[in-house]
């Protein structure tokens, strides 16, 4: 779940004092939200090919197709069955369904150890009812130890931290494999790390993709970027199995100073990336003998998440144009 409305358009007083990098990720984060541009752009002929760029495909069949190429070249995966802001029962027993189809699957192909389930908790039910949210994601890390594997769950929007972070809490003490994500833009985050990084505690830290309040969140760039340093400073400090989510090499550079400076050789570590962002540093640091895990999303509701990924980073947007302009 995002913090913007769904109607609400960027407003031009905030937009005319930001830089152009800023007005293009609010105007991003507005369209994600627009069902009328969704539908405009997801019926574009040359859309879907280009959105294979950065999306496995709609079926299962997909996901493991390339997480099979993937795992080829030494990496490891996050899947995302894409879905979020569920308002329906039906919808979230049919994310559930697809995650446990997914694991058996994961199982069967031998793909299970190199391979976790990346669960958005507003996928399965959290805006309807907190403890339904907590079943279905009981049964999907059910299904995820049988075959092998594990679960990690999404953040979301600020509203929705406390809640996430309560049902982590709650699935951890029957799979304590199960990982949590923790967003550095916030300002809270800090106090989360220390309470969380804990000898065993899976950590993915992102920077976050959601447009925050500023009482809420860092919101210039190298005050983000100073944050999460100091995150990542004290997961390792505290022996959690940090896992970097970043594509910022500033970032990644800090990751490995941090961790030889503060744990020493041998300390358990990985980095993440998304899929079809910076392949190549992905494979750069697997050669070095780095583990790097792709989260890789699919599933027919790739709208939402391809706008996200492009208000993150311009240089997304601008494949994106590009790719579009050329195969017209």
């Amino acid at each position: 779940m995002t913090s913007e409305a769904w109607g609400s358009q960027p407003s031009s007083t905030a937009a005319a004092g930001a830089n152009p990098a800023a007005v293009l990720r609010q105007v991003l984060l507005w369209a994600s939200r627009r069902r009328q541009l969704k539908r405009l752009i997801t019926s574009a002929p040359v859309t879907r090919d280009v959105v294979r760029r950065f999306v496995a495909g709609e079926t299962i069949d997909d996901a493991l197709r390339v997480t099979r190429t993937l795992t080829g070249d030494g990496l490891q995966v996050s899947l995302d069955h894409l879905g979020e802001d569920t308002l329906d029962i039906a919808t979230a027993s049919a994310a559930v369904d697809a995650y446990r189809a997914l694991a058996r699957r994961l199982a069967e192909g031998g793909l299970a150890a190199r391979a976790e389930m990346s669960v958005k908790l507003s996928a399965v039910g959290q805006a309807l009812d907190e403890s339904m949210a907590l079943d279905n994601a009981r049964s999907i890390c059910d299904a995820a130890r049988a075959a092998g594997s594990s679960v990690t769950i999404d953040m979301e929007g600020h509203t929705t931290t406390d809640s996430t972070l309560r049902i982590v809490g709650l699935l951890r003490q029957d799979f304590p494999a199960t990982g949590a994500v923790l967003q550095a833009s916030l300002r809270r985050t800090e106090d989360d790390c220390q309470a969380l990084g804990v000898p065993g505690s899976r950590i993915r830290l992102c920077k976050g993709a959601y447009q925050e309040p500023a009482s809420l969140a860092w919101q210039r760039p190298d005050d983000i970027r100073a944050a999460y340093v100091r995150c990542l400073g004290t997961l390792i400090a505290g022996g959690a199995l940090p896992m970097a989510a970043t594509h910022d090499p500033k970032l990644v550079d800090a990751t490995g100073r941090l961790v030889r400076e503060i744990a020493g050789p041998g300390f358990k570590h990985e980095y993440q990336m998304l899929y079809g962002i910076r392949p190549d540093e992905q494979r750069r640091l697997v050669a070095a003998g780095e583990t790097v895990r792709v989260y890789v999303p699919f599933g027919v509701q790739w709208y939402g998440y391809l706008m996200r990924r492009m208000a993150e980073r311009p240089a997304n947007t601008a494949l994106f144009l590009r790719s579009l302009v050329s195969r017209n």
